[in-house]
């Protein structure tokens, strides 16, 4: 029976199964046992209790008398929020300082260069103090904040700005925008597809246009057109009124947008010279310009190339962001740092940071092979 090469790879895949699942069950066993012999309680039961702690920042309501479960949702979201916004800065920086690095332009291929080498040689940790050092140390208190127009306020605690006062038509208008980009979206889909099928190209960019910036001013208007302000005043020890952007959020994005873009440059740029030089060529004999080489022929053919290397700073974005403890953010690693120091459940919220961060991952890897299996080149 050993003989057959078959069945000697399925007894060896069912014994090493078997070593994987006694190893798992020893150490969760003497762990267990460990802990029972110092009563620690195990369990997620702690998260229906009352947090106690407040959280600076917070995009749902929040206080402390909510439970720890709302902490974790609150410092999830924060979370989400600055690496949706770093990946998307990272992106447009990245790939605008790639091109650079390829330009003509003597000086402009030289400084993109240097912005890259030294942002990829200096730790991120470093870089994250410096930005926070520059927000907190060299901008003004409150009482002295640097003003814009009475609309703007910039000062060691944060950055403050008019916002449109409270009212319906500014909900629905931003339900008008979301609307407006995903009928944007389909109708590019019906016109590519139009355009496969016929040859003929239905406008696009007007039509898009009108539904994202058209249709949310429509509803605006129709509902009253409100034009009130609620500007930042100041006020004790600091501004009340309008919005503010705490210090400790715009060093972490700038940091990590900044840091990645970097990786982001090199990739793009890996991306551009590995497509073959005579398409380029191709669309110069075309009569297309620069900027139309690029935009029609060149960055759509990198794309394939770009995308899986792309996804690998995406993730390591996202996950160093845990890095917001050090300069104060509240993002979900300080809700579980202060979660464990005040419950003792240490494997518990170790547990929930690390289903946290692989399932964000997984959804974003989950994501770009979607899009990279759109783009790829069909073999016919």
């Amino acid at each position: 029976m050993f003989s057959n090469e078959r069945v000697r790879g399925i007894v060896y895949q069912v014994l090493l199964l078997a070593a994987v699942v006694g190893v798992g069950w020893y150490l969760v066993s003497n762990t267990l046992h460990n802990l029972s012999t110092r009563q620690i309680q195990v369990g997620f039961g702690f998260l229906d209790r009352e947090a106690g702690f407040e959280i600076a920042e917070t995009l749902i309501t929040y206080d402390a008398t909510h439970t720890y479960a709302r902490a974790f949702a609150v410092g999830l979201l924060n979370t989400l929020k600055v690496a949706a916004l770093g990946i998307v800065l990272a992106t447009v920086l990245g790939t605008l300082i790639g091109i650079a690095r390829l330009s003509s332009n003597w000086l402009l291929a030289q400084l993109a260069s240097g912005y890259v080498e030294v942002m990829r040689n200096v730790p991120l940790l470093l870089q994250l103090f410096v930005w926070y050092g520059l927000f907190t140390e060299l901008l003004p208190p409150v009482r002295e904040a640097l003003v814009l127009g009475d609309w703007f306020f910039a000062t060691q605690r944060g950055f403050w700005f008019a916002w449109p006062a409270e009212h319906p038509a500014w909900s629905a208008a931003g339900w008008a925008l979301l609307v407006g980009i995903g009928v944007s979206w389909v109708w590019h889909a019906m016109a590519a597809r139009h355009q496969r099928l016929t040859g003929q190209r239905w406008p696009v960019g007007w039509v898009s246009a009108g539904l994202i910036l058209g249709l949310p001013v429509l509803v605006w208007a129709l509902m009253g057109a409100p034009t009130a302000m609620d500007v930042p005043t100041v006020g004790g020890f600091s501004l009340q009124g309008g919005r503010s952007i705490s210090p400790e959020f715009t060093a972490l994005l700038l940091g990590l947008s900044t840091y990645t873009a970097a990786f982001v440059a090199e990739v793009v740029r890996a991306g551009i010279l590995a497509v073959d030089r005579g398409q380029t060529e191709a669309a110069q004999a075309l009569g297309l310009n620069a900027g139309q080489r690029l935009r029609l022929v060149t960055l759509p053919q990198a794309l394939r190339v770009i995308i899986p290397p792309m996804t690998s700073q995406y993730l390591n974005l996202t996950k160093n962001s845990s890095l917001a403890v050090a300069i104060g953010y509240p993002d979900l690693v300080a809700v579980a740092n202060t979660t464990m120091n005040q419950t003792g459940q240490a494997i518990e919220a170790i547990a929930i940071l690390m289903a946290v961060y692989l399932s964000i991952s997984l959804a974003i890897s989950l994501f770009m092979n979607w899009y990279n299996e759109r783009v790829k080149l069909v073999e016919r």
